[in-house]
């Protein structure tokens, strides 16, 4: 009884938890808008001018790929957080709140994203590309016609991930002034030693990344035409083999039925 009663008379949850979860949806929501915008582009660029993709660029490639995605990738977030306040001040012209820890959120992100927008694209089949070329198309309709048609189902997923990746994100920059779910666990949970507003913040984290793989999932297998093919395949055959059952009793029938 005193847990549901703190539940209802607690500030951090009462006043506090809707301001926060407001501010969380808003950095994910900005810094994943951000992240497809920039990320899926720079993935396609990775993958074309790689030295088997469809504009080689060997040198370009290099530098794009192993100064800037790796070495992004390979800082820790709250260190790279903290190193981007200068920046993220002179865009928005604030260091605090969700709308500047999105600029870290994205720059963070951007490059996660284009990496495995690399990978999706590297795994369609190069026969595809090869017949699409020798047909007459340009590299700009493989690219918009063919592999990211043919990758959709993988690009969905790995922006499902990305989101997630996100969400865990926002909390690291709650701490360090971004706002959100992360700041009022500090707040609540590590500075009063509040165990109610921790396990409903976890709660909360646990159901928002939930909503968003399944939701993705079901994007996935909507959009991936093998599936598709596959249950019609399925149905075809489920078909043809009550045929045969109907036509094999009807022979039956007329058999036991001859005088």
């Amino acid at each position: 009884m005193n847990l549901l009663d703190d539940l209802f008379t607690n500030p951090g949850i009462t006043e506090a938890l809707p301001e926060e979860f407001a501010a969380t949806l808003q950095m994910v929501g900005i810094s994943g808008l951000f992240t497809l915008l920039i990320g899926l582009p720079l993935g396609v660029f990775l993958h074309a001018s790689s030295p088997d993709g469809l504009r080689p660029m060997p040198l370009t490639n290099r530098i794009v790929s192993d100064v800037i995605v790796n070495i992004t990738r390979s800082i820790p977030f709250a260190i790279l957080m903290v190193s981007l306040i200068p920046l993220a001040r002179f865009l928005t012209g604030s260091s605090i709140g969700p709308v500047a820890a999105s600029v870290s959120l994205s720059i963070g992100t951007i490059p996660f994203f284009a990496r495995l927008v690399e990978t999706s694209l590297r795994d369609v089949s190069s026969g595809k590309i090869d017949a699409a070329l020798v047909m007459g198309s340009t590299r700009l309709q493989v690219i918009t016609k063919v592999l990211i048609p043919e990758a959709l189902p993988a690009l969905i997923s790995a922006f499902t991930t990305t989101l997630v990746t996100l969400v865990g994100y926002s909390a690291m920059a709650g701490i360090i002034g971004g706002g959100g779910l992360g700041r009022l666990a500090y707040n609540y949970g590590l500075q009063r030693f509040d165990t109610t507003v921790m396990v409903v913040i976890i709660v909360i984290i646990v159901i928002i990344v939930q909503v968003i793989q399944l939701v993705g999932d079901r994007l996935a297998q909507r959009v991936d035409h093998r599936t598709a093919s596959t249950a019609g395949t399925a149905r075809k055959r489920h078909e043809r083999t009550v045929d045969h059952h109907i036509r094999d009793t009807s022979a039956h029938d007329d058999v036991v039925g001859t005088p």
